[in-house]
């Protein structure tokens, strides 16, 4: 259960097909190796006659698939779906109705994402994008992870001073805060300056 919990906190990629599902279904695994040994030690155990064997093995047997079932994730998330979610919510904040989308806590965060993407509109004004745009740079998570540990912030354009030197990715608003990029730079003045922005919030 807590295993389920901290996946939902930090989701694997749906594109990433065996790390999203060892990831997922960790639990279930970790009950069939646990079980599958002592199992096998109850049937080749020569002292146990064969009723016990067979007592004690079909019990063995119940009790690891109801712990395997239980350590199942039948839906599991992904930052894939968790995008879609949030973006639907977010959809659903802006056009003012029921955040039918999405849990309480869900909605708190997008709204605080709808904040941060007109945010990012009003700040990405130019002749081509008249209506700014929802596209944001953040640094990238480090060893190829899903999830940044550590909380970031989020830019207007790669070439701001900050992200120098930095891996870094890019997205919507919506992804950098999949990817723990949670917040929008305080220097949007200046980085709409770097950037090339006519806009200002």
């Amino acid at each position: 259960m807590l295993w389920k919990a901290a996946n939902r906190h930090d989701p694997a990629r749906a594109s990433e097909t065996f790390r999203f599902f060892v990831q997922n279904q960790l639990g279930a695994i970790i009950t069939l190796i646990a079980f599958l040994p002592l199992i096998l030690l109850i049937f080749t155990d020569k002292n146990m006659d064969p009723q016990s064997k067979k007592v004690a093995g079909g019990v063995g047997a119940v009790l690891a698939v109801l712990a395997t079932v239980i350590g199942v994730s039948f839906q599991p998330p992904s930052v894939e779906q968790y995008t879609q979610d949030m973006n639907t919510c977010a959809a659903q904040i802006k056009a003012g109705q029921p955040t039918t989308a999405c849990s309480p806590e869900v909605a708190a965060q997008a709204q605080e994402i709808a904040t941060d993407s007109a945010a990012v509109a009003a700040a990405t004004k130019d002749a081509a994008h008249p209506a700014g745009q929802d596209v944001v740079y953040w640094i990238a998570p480090e060893n190829g992870a899903a999830k940044s540990e550590t909380e970031h912030v989020f830019h207007l354009c790669a070439a701001v001073s900050p992200l120098k030197g930095k891996t870094v990715n890019s997205g919507s608003v919506t992804e950098a805060y999949a990817q723990n990029a949670i917040r929008i730079t305080k220097q949007i003045d200046m980085e709409q300056k770097q950037c090339g922005f006519t806009g200002s919030q």
